[in-house]
């Protein structure tokens, strides 16, 4: 029996690194997204820093600087989902689908 836990705990730390690694290259990930049919693109890391935005000079002229906003937020979440989305197929991928406690 204790070569059994000894074997399940070593499993879980096994795991535990591994679930580490895939973070800190998420990390260093870099995602891209858009918004408004590219209108807005930006740039976010993993670690959910914001790296980057361009923006399309052509909307620039107009005096919808709301809608550039919205867009410029849309853009935002949208990396962020990604880099959720990304995480959690990377640890599943892991962990065979299992819930860990970490």
């Amino acid at each position: 029996s204790d070569v059994c836990s000894s074997d399940l705990v070593k499993q879980a730390q096994k795991m535990q690194e591994d679930i580490q690694a895939v973070q800190e290259r998420l990390e260093q990930t870099e995602f891209t997204e858009t918004a408004g049919g590219g209108m807005v693109e930006l740039t976010m890391t993993g670690g959910r820093v914001l790296k980057e935005i361009k923006i399309n000079p052509d909307i620039v002229d107009k005096d919808d600087i709301e809608g550039l906003q919205d867009l410029i937020i849309a853009a935002s979440n949208q990396a962020l989902e990604q880099i959720d989305k990304t995480n959690q197929e990377r640890i599943s991928s892991i962990t065979g689908g299992l819930r860990m406690p970490f």
